[in-house]
């Protein structure tokens, strides 16, 4: 089994906290967790399968780390490669651009020629737009750590159960 990089970007520790859930509950997985903020350019050239954890800040942000690190979200960086994603955000009071910068990494990751896996549906969620929304699902796993944290775990245990026939090459 080929091993997973898991990147993710944490300024409260909440991205974090879910990116180790998420590995716990992976344990079958070889996985390794990486934080951005500790990163170097090319950190993700020496995986196949990787997961990112894209939190959203503000009016539709990207959190600093990945805001650095974007730009190597290229083809060198990507290409032929399987992508999952999980992000957080809150429905409430952003619902205007809930998970956006989810949305702009998924435009990314696509663009570099990665394969996204790991839709969601976006039952059970009240917000009015995002741009993590493509056919009518989320392109990734949608947390909201200030109104539904009570349902993480079980959106985690689902989520995984529909990526891992992906990662299980």
């Amino acid at each position: 089994m080929q091993k997973i990089g898991l990147f993710y970007a944490s300024n409260t520790g909440n991205t974090e906290d879910i990116a180790k859930s998420i590995k716990e509950k992976m344990s079958d997985f070889d996985i390794d967790l990486q934080n951005l903020s500790d990163c170097v350019d090319d950190a993700m050239n020496k995986y196949d399968l990787l997961i990112f954890g894209i939190s959203t800040w503000g009016e539709g942000d990207l959190q600093d780390d990945w805001e650095d690190y974007i730009h190597n979200l290229n083809e060198h960086n990507l290409m032929h490669k399987t992508v999952s994603m999980f992000g957080l955000g809150d429905q409430e009071e952003y619902s205007d651009n809930f998970l956006d910068a989810m949305g702009t990494i998924y435009d990314k990751v696509v663009e570099s020629g990665a394969t996204v896996v790991g839709s969601w549906p976006t039952d059970g969620y009240d917000f009015e737009e995002s741009t993590a929304v493509r056919a009518g699902e989320f392109i990734g796993l949608a947390l909201d750590e200030d109104n539904q944290d009570e349902l993480h775990d079980e959106r985690i245990s689902k989520w995984i159960e529909l990526i891992t026939p992906y990662f299980s090459k």
